[in-house]
């Protein structure tokens, strides 16, 4: 029952929270003229300065209020993680259904879009934030119901290692363009080969702690 009342609580707060970040764009949109289709709506001169500073200022403010339902949802740090995932995961993926939603956009997975700009830009297509997101959902919610069953999940050294160097292949994909979107540039190839690597890495380090859990469990 904990497990259900946590799950819907941090997933009707994400889903909120995506509604609520995805109408400030669009306000933010229609405010500056500009259209859905238009990338990187912050690069000109005209509009960057304090704008910049006040949008990292509100990416850095969701982050803070993702990871407090997910510390407030947890009673371990492995848990707490779990559900930071959790809530991360569902605001982004509703994020762009939202946006959807509302003015149509992204029109496909491949649309370009900025990711974060917390402390160099982040920049994609909408498919590889979204095939994040799953991964942390869908890892997020196993782990937290493990742990939620009783079963004493731990990560060791080498599950850590595995989903860091996962983790760091992953960002390194979105910010590779960063100096040429700073000085006012579009993004190039996107450099999945490395994100699927980073994935990989990720996702090998997440399953080999549920296995080492399921596995302790059987045997306790």
């Amino acid at each position: 029952m904990r497990f259900r009342s946590a799950a819907i609580t941090v997933v009707v707060f994400a889903v909120a929270m995506a509604y609520l970040e995805s109408a400030v764009v669009v306000y933010l949109q229609r405010a500056l003229a500009i259209t859905p289709d238009q990338l990187f709506p912050l690069r000109g001169p005209d509009v960057a300065g304090n704008l910049v500073a006040i949008e990292v200022g509100r990416e850095f403010a969701t982050l803070v209020m993702l990871a407090g339902i997910g510390c407030l949802a947890g009673r371990t740090w492995l848990g707490r993680l779990a559900w930071v995932a959790v809530a991360f995961g569902v605001w982004d993926i509703f994020y762009y259904v939202w946006l959807w939603v509302f003015i149509g956009w992204p029109g496909s997975p491949v649309a370009w879009d900025v990711l974060f700009l917390i402390p160099v830009p982040w920049v994609g297509p909408v498919w590889a934030p979204a095939t994040v997101s799953a991964a942390l959902v869908g890892f997020g919610f196993a782990a937290a119901r493990s742990i939620e069953s009783g079963a004493a999940l731990r990560a060791g050294v080498r599950e850590v290692g595995l989903a860091g160097a996962g983790g760091l292949l992953v960002v390194m994909s979105f910010v590779v363009d960063a100096p040429r979107i700073m000085a006012g540039g579009l993004p190039g190839w996107f450099p999945w080969p490395l994100f699927a690597a980073g994935m990989a890495l990720a996702a090998c380090g997440a399953l080999l702690t549920l296995r080492r859990g399921a596995l302790e469990n059987t045997a306790a």
